[in-house]
């Protein structure tokens, strides 16, 4: 397992102005380490919709790479963007999705079916053109780079734990994230 704030500095380490759009706890990481926060958009209250958001995002905007950073719970909740993204094949998406099997945000409670389901392997069978798993900070940050690199869309889940957490409450407004990252791409 990889410390999930570890697996976003990687992250965050080999970003350069692509847009990341983040949910849930991932989010709360992200926030902290973010480099570029004009190109952040946090969805609150969305569980489940990131990677609808991000994907509408690439096809808008494909001259941008869009990086999706996922809890496997927001997944569940909406496994059929799977399907979709594969089916758009936006080349300029990456979607990472943190498997920590459990609602963390609201409580630490348990998935549905955790252990008995391989969220890359559904990526893969859903017509992504890559899928890759990490359960290791090490393979991660010394594959992250070559990743990126890559035409999308593109999976990518990361084992993770959560040892420092805080658990401190999370409030923002995904409105008003997006009109900020609206003026930022349109340059208004």
């Amino acid at each position: 397992m990889i410390s999930a704030i570890e697996a976003v500095k990687a992250i965050n380490d080999v970003r350069h102005g692509q847009v990341v759009v983040a949910t849930m706890t991932a989010n709360r990481y992200w926030e902290t380490v973010s480099d570029n926060k004009d190109l952040d958009l946090p969805i609150f209250g969305a569980m489940g919709k990131a990677s609808s958001v991000a994907l509408g995002l690439a096809l808008s905007q494909p001259q941008k790479q869009i990086i999706v950073l996922d809890g496997d719970g927001s997944l569940l909740m909406n496994l059929g963007s799977l399907v979709t993204i594969a089916g758009m094949e936006p080349a300029n998406f990456v979607h990472f999705v943190f498997e920590d099997g459990a609602y963390w945000t609201t409580g630490g409670q348990p998935i549905p079916g955790n252990g008995k389901f391989n969220l890359s392997a559904m990526a893969q069978d859903a017509g992504y053109k890559n899928s890759y798993e990490f359960e290791d900070l090490e393979t991660l940050v010394s594959e992250l780079p070559d990743v990126l690199n890559e035409d999308g869309p593109i999976f990518v889940s990361v084992k993770v734990s959560h040892p420092d957490y805080s658990g401190e409450p999370f409030i923002g407004s995904t409105k008003n994230a997006m009109e900020k990252l609206s003026k930022v791409i349109s340059g208004t």
